[in-house]
């Protein structure tokens, strides 16, 4: 395989693998967060204790039996004398273990209905997803009357069902829910393998490293967009007698998780991206020791030979033969 299609096949599954990263967390998130029913109420729990939704309860209870009341008294004596009474008393019991208590159960049992009415596709005919206001009805009986508010004792305990899906999306909701659960598990496996697979493919793994380390932490930069931009239309769509920050908190207790998943995922692609930038510099910087300068060899071969006979030159007799200066010659007027 040549270096440039390596290098194109390492940018496309780099690319799709950062692509993949904030639609894994979310689909993640509602397939095994949402889904869980002892984390839901775990979640769900700490409002119990958020002034907006106490307040939100304590209107909405207080108004239910006021009505109740209402058909059995007259209005100006119903507005004038037990209504105060009324909301008072639910703002008290908003304050109380017993309403903890029964925050708790009311969303386990909403959760629970909603969970079945989404997982079970036996039902054909379907029905919109009610809670029961029951139980706290009750309860908020009993404090009534433990306070000597006047025909506490005739409020009627009536299974007041809320209305949580309306029957007109169930069937699309739960054909969302069940891609949701099989996204929940393979686009962060996907996002993973494509990632490896794309550092594996790259000619320079430290720039592909790189490059998918900034690529996750703009991915959880979008995710933690994408959150802000969803409780903005969450909160603009909610009907007029909503309370918009009861909502806000709900929203804000229910995606806390990916929320956290987002900081992480910008906190772990850059410090990766930083640790193999400063990586690369620090082996690209040259070394601060003086390096020893190269020692020529002495050389005594043809260039030694070759200043020796230049020192002592050979000469020549007149016969034309060369004669040695080292050897003796026999003086030319003597002959043997």
């Amino acid at each position: 395989m040549s270096r440039r299609l390596r290098s194109g096949l390492s940018a496309v599954l780099i690319a799709l693998s950062c692509l993949l990263v904030p639609f894994g967390a979310l689909s993640a998130w509602a397939a095994y967060g949402l889904t869980d029913t002892g984390h839901y109420v775990t979640t769900m729990a700490p409002l119990a204790t958020d002034p907006d939704v106490r307040e939100a309860v304590a209107v909405t209870v207080g108004d239910g039996i006021t009505h109740e009341i209402g058909n059995e008294m007259d209005a100006r004596v119903l507005h004038g004398t037990v209504a105060p009474f009324v909301q008072a008393a639910v703002r008290s019991f908003t304050q109380t273990a017993a309403f903890r208590t029964a925050w708790n159960e009311g969303n386990r049992a909403a959760h629970d209905a909603v969970l079945r009415a989404l997982r079970d596709e036996r039902d054909i005919h379907d029905r919109p997803v009610t809670v029961d206001l029951a139980p706290v009805t009750a309860q908020v009986k009993a404090q009534l009357a433990q306070d000597h508010v006047p025909l506490a004792n005739h409020i009627p305990v009536e299974h007041t069902e809320v209305a949580l899906l309306p029957a007109r999306q169930l069937g699309r909701l739960r054909k969302g829910f069940h891609v949701l659960e099989v996204a929940g598990f393979w686009l962060p496996v996907s996002a993973v393998v494509f990632a490896v697979a794309g550092i594996a493919l790259a000619v320079r793994r430290r720039r592909a490293l790189t490059a998918t380390a900034l690529g996750t932490a703009l991915g959880g930069a979008l995710l933690a967009l994408a959150l802000a931009v969803g409780r903005s239309v969450t909160l603009a769509d909610l009907p007029d007698d909503v309370s918009q920050p009861a909502a806000g908190a709900v929203y804000d207790a229910l995606t806390a998780t990916l929320r956290t998943t987002s900081w992480l995922l910008m906190a772990l692609g850059l410090t990766v991206a930083a640790l193999t930038w400063l990586l690369r510099r620090r082996a690209g910087r040259p070394s601060s020791r003086p390096r020893p300068s190269p020692r020529r060899p002495l050389r005594l071969g043809r260039r030694g030979r070759a200043s020796g006979a230049a020192a002592a030159p050979r000469t020549q007799s007149p016969t034309g033969s060369r004669e040695d200066p080292t050897e003796p010659t026999e003086p030319t007027g003597v002959r043997a």
